[in-house]
């Protein structure tokens, strides 16, 4: 019966159990900044359900600043890597999709009933809509150049911090009563289809990477100016931001137009090349 079942004995080449490497300290900060983040994002909905507006807004204004810091500090500490994208695509959904549309819900929505909350769901949707159109187009090895200066739509940050124009005029003195929850509705459904729309608005992201010497000091003393006045005037700068922002999205499709009917105009006509030697 011993021939039956023999014991078992591993060969002696049988290779050794895999074993992860060790994840490099570079790597895991700028995910660290990117759950710092969502935790403000969360912390902003449980703060507006307690009916503490002011700390939730400048909680999702706190997470837009860490979402553009994480992956600057990534591609400086050259930690940047498919996970992190795929997290940092997450807590974009959570801060400036899910928590702006709560926090508008429960400030002045709620009023609505049932229509306030579909016309947050919108909102949340197009914003996850959004994020997977940018992922996407990441990929896209074909895209000019110069394509690289405007975003498709909204960008995330900026529809978050533009929808939440009805609380900063109210925190100013200017009173939502129930009766203009209407109002605020049509606003958010704007900003959700400016988000999912193919408009295209500035970047910025390729400007500034060199600066005329003679630049350095006025643009220190701007940012100084502009800091002091966002600390000392936070709802009425984030007000004046938001609107400024929305008059310059015009201008921004327009310069687009131009610079792709520029690049339409240079392009080689087919038949028209040269005649091979």
């Amino acid at each position: 019966m011993d021939d039956l079942f023999p014991p078992f004995a591993p060969e002696p080449n049988e290779p050794k159990p895999r074993r992860f490497k060790p994840v490099p300290v570079r790597m895991i900060i700028p995910n660290m900044i990117t759950l710092m983040a969502v935790c403000l994002g969360l912390t902003a909905v449980r703060l507006a359900f307690e009916g503490r507006f002011e700390p939730a807004v400048i909680a999702i204004i706190a997470a837009a600043v860490l979402d553009g810091v994480d992956g600057r500090v990534a591609r400086l500490l050259k930690g940047t890597s498919r996970f992190g994208a795929e997290l940092d695509s997450l807590a974009d959904f959570v801060n400036f999709g899910c928590a702006p549309a709560l926090i508008l819900y429960s400030f002045v929505l709620h009023n609505l009933k049932s229509l306030g909350w579909i016309v947050a769901l919108i909102f949340a949707i197009a914003m996850a809509l959004r994020l997977a159109r940018f992922n996407v187009m990441l990929d896209d090895p074909g895209r000019p150049e110069w394509k690289k200066d405007f975003f498709v739509g909204m960008p995330a940050p900026a529809g978050a911090l533009t929808v939440l124009l009805p609380l900063y005029l109210h925190f100013l003195g200017f009173e939502l009563s129930p009766g203009l929850a209407p109002v605020a509705l049509v606003y958010m459904l704007v900003i959700a289809l400016l988000v999912i729309s193919t408009v295209p608005t500035f970047s910025g992201k390729t400007v500034g990477k060199r600066v005329p010497r003679e630049y350095v000091l006025p643009i220190f003393v701007v940012t100084v100016a502009g800091f002091g006045l966002l600390i000392s005037f936070p709802f009425e700068i984030l007000a004046l931001l938001s609107l400024g922002y929305l008059c310059a999205i015009p201008i921004g499709a327009n310069q687009y137009r131009r610079r792709a009917k520029a690049e339409a105009a240079s392009a080689p006509v087919p038949g028209d090349e040269p005649p091979a030697p």
